[in-house]
């Protein structure tokens, strides 16, 4: 009686986790780290420069333009021009990510999986326009429910983890390979800058705009290099781990009930994916 008891507690209990489809819990996200160490990295250098002295100093508008320009156009000629556009959309996406939430993503797995061993895979059709805020998740639901075998799911859902991969990686790249020549940029505005001023000393009117044009070149170069793209680069990469993590996640889920497997292994699957502190426990 005590474990019939039991059993009747879970079904009971069931409902109430399927509950997580009735309000999408995917959205975007303002990316506090990154507004606040930008803020507070430029706060940091403008306020060397105020307490340096005048601040106009440091304006240049022909060391902007070398540093500017010639990192985009150097850049370009690295890639395509879809491929450095597709990286700027990636930087504002960058602001505002996508929130990853790798526990939630295991749950809506299993509750998934509780639906299709209760009600059979055809049920599954139903909670489809429940989960379209996460199209590679009813992607491959869509796929269960059509009765893909688990061969045709693993290639495709492979294929397509593989490409959003490689995409999010280029976009990465872009902004690594800008990284690398906004510094190079500087450097060569550095040697116009003093080649101007050594054609010059004749000219002691021309030497200060000459030196300014040297020294502010190589300092647009380092804060764009060293203070923007390249922690950028970082978070752009760290954001595809978490991206790719959920993507393999989804994929196990779509494999073990087009195999209909018995949904706890698929808790104890998804657990060994799982960080130590996201890790499930649905069954007890």
């Amino acid at each position: 009686m005590a474990d019939r008891a039991t059993v009747e507690e879970g079904a009971r209990a069931r409902p109430a986790r399927t509950r997580t489809f009735d309000v999408p819990e995917s959205g975007r996200t303002i990316d506090i780290a990154l507004i606040f160490g930008l803020c507070v990295a430029f706060g940091l250098v403008g306020t060397a420069l105020v307490l340096g002295g005048s601040v106009s100093s440091f304006y240049n508008l022909p060391s902007v333009l070398i540093v500017l320009i010639g990192t985009f156009a150097v850049t370009l000629v690295s890639f395509s021009i879809t491929e450095l556009f597709g990286a700027f959309n990636a930087v504002l996406q960058t602001i505002l990510p996508k929130r990853h939430d790798h526990r939630l993503a295991g749950e809506r797995c299993l509750n998934l999986a509780a639906i299709s061993r209760d009600n059979g895979v055809l049920a599954l059709d139903h909670v489809l326009p429940m989960i379209e805020s996460e199209p590679f998740l009813q992607r491959a639901m869509a796929m269960t429910v059509d009765g893909a075998t688990p061969h045709q799911i693993d290639q495709v859902l492979a294929q397509e983890i593989a490409a959003v991969e490689d995409l999010r990686h280029r976009h990465a790249g872009v902004l690594r390979r800008a990284a690398e020549v906004a510094p190079s940029m500087g450097l060569i505005g550095t040697l116009i800058g003093l080649i101007q001023l050594l054609g010059n000393l004749n000219d002691p009117s021309s030497i200060g705009p000459a030196m300014a044009v040297a020294l502010l070149t190589t300092f647009y170069g380092a804060i764009l290099a060293y203070m923007v793209l390249a922690p950028i680069a970082a978070k752009l990469e760290r954001n595809a781990e978490a991206e790719l993590l959920e993507c393999e996640i989804y994929h196990a889920c779509a494999m073990s009930i087009a195999r209909q497997e018995n949904p706890r292994l698929l808790e104890r699957l998804l657990n060994t994916k799982l960080p130590p502190s996201q890790r499930l426990d649905y069954y007890g």
